[in-house]
């Protein structure tokens, strides 16, 4: 009887001790390519982010002072050249919207190109002599195109409290 016990006891152990491996098949989901960013500002993702197209469409139908929470893929057209403090980007071709940063709590690196999602309130405003000639001033233009700023401007605008530049 002591043997049997003793036999059981030992093929108990040697089955528990089996180091058994499990094989597990990629998701189609996991093995989908991820984009590395460099992050700015509040920690976003760039899902669910809208096209530049379609958040156009939601501009056309803002008032002056009327805001929009969003989130948006664009590419960017310009960044301030002084401190990196705003930046323009390409919405359809046609269209440019004018992003600032929350707070003035962050800033875009001065060579920053390419695509960007962008996180916060969508907005469109009239933006007035004063404040386009300091732009263009930041921007480096010259006197001569500075001076040729008369007349305030009717723009989308953006207050971004995250960014995601794309690497």
């Amino acid at each position: 009887m002591k043997k049997i016990i003793l036999l059981l006891a030992i093929c108990l152990t040697i089955f528990s001790c089996k180091n058994e491996s499990k094989t597990v098949e990629p998701n189609a989901e996991d093995t989908k390519p991820k984009i590395a960013y460099a992050s700015f500002g509040k920690e976003i993702t760039d899902t669910d982010a809208l096209t530049a197209e379609r958040m156009m469409e939601h501009y056309k139908n803002l008032k002056a002072g009327d805001t929009v929470n969003s989130k948006v893929k664009g590419k960017i057209i310009e960044v301030c050249s002084k401190k990196g403090c705003w930046m323009t980007l390409d919405m359809d071709g046609e269209n440019q919207v004018m992003v600032k940063f929350k707070d003035y709590g962050f800033f875009m690196p001065l060579n920053a190109e390419g695509d960007v999602v962008i996180n916060g309130k969508a907005f469109v405003s009239e933006t007035s002599v004063e404040e386009l000639r300091h732009y263009a001033e930041d921007a480096g233009k010259t006197e001569d195109e500075i001076a040729a700023i008369t007349d305030p401007k009717f723009e989308y605008g953006f207050e971004a409290d995250g960014v995601l530049l794309k690497k």
